[in-house]
């Protein structure tokens, strides 16, 4: 299994596009069809956002390719605290067939997704 790890700083929402581009990338060379990549792409941003709300300054977007794909997105440095994600928590629970949530209490501090 293929691993491909990359780092975000939040602050900036340009970088939201550079990680939705690296999600296409990584999905194309494991043969997701287009909606299932357009999918992925949506739920790996999501994660983003949802760590973002929860306060962390920065994520850590693992990629792990194989038979299908896998992510794991994970919050960096900030001030974590809770944060109000129902919305991107529905999205990416209709859109990805596999995900876990890791939590330390309120705050959400890991995505992993698997399509």
């Amino acid at each position: 299994m293929k691993e491909f790890e990359v780092k975000f700083i939040l602050a900036d929402s340009e970088y939201m596009t550079a990680l939705r581009l690296v999600t296409g990338a990584v999905c194309t060379v494991h043969g997701l069809d287009v909606d299932a990549l357009e999918d992925f792409k949506v739920c790996v941003t999501e994660s983003a956002i949802i760590l973002k709300n929860c306060g962390f300054a920065a994520v850590k977007v693992v990629f792990c390719g194989g038979e299908g794909v896998m992510c794991t997105v994970t919050g960096i440095g900030g001030a974590p605290c809770g944060g109000d994600n129902e919305l991107s928590l529905a999205l990416i629970s209709a859109l990805v067939g596999d995900c876990e949530i890791k939590r330390r209490g309120e705050i959400i501090e890991e995505v992993i997704l698997k399509a």
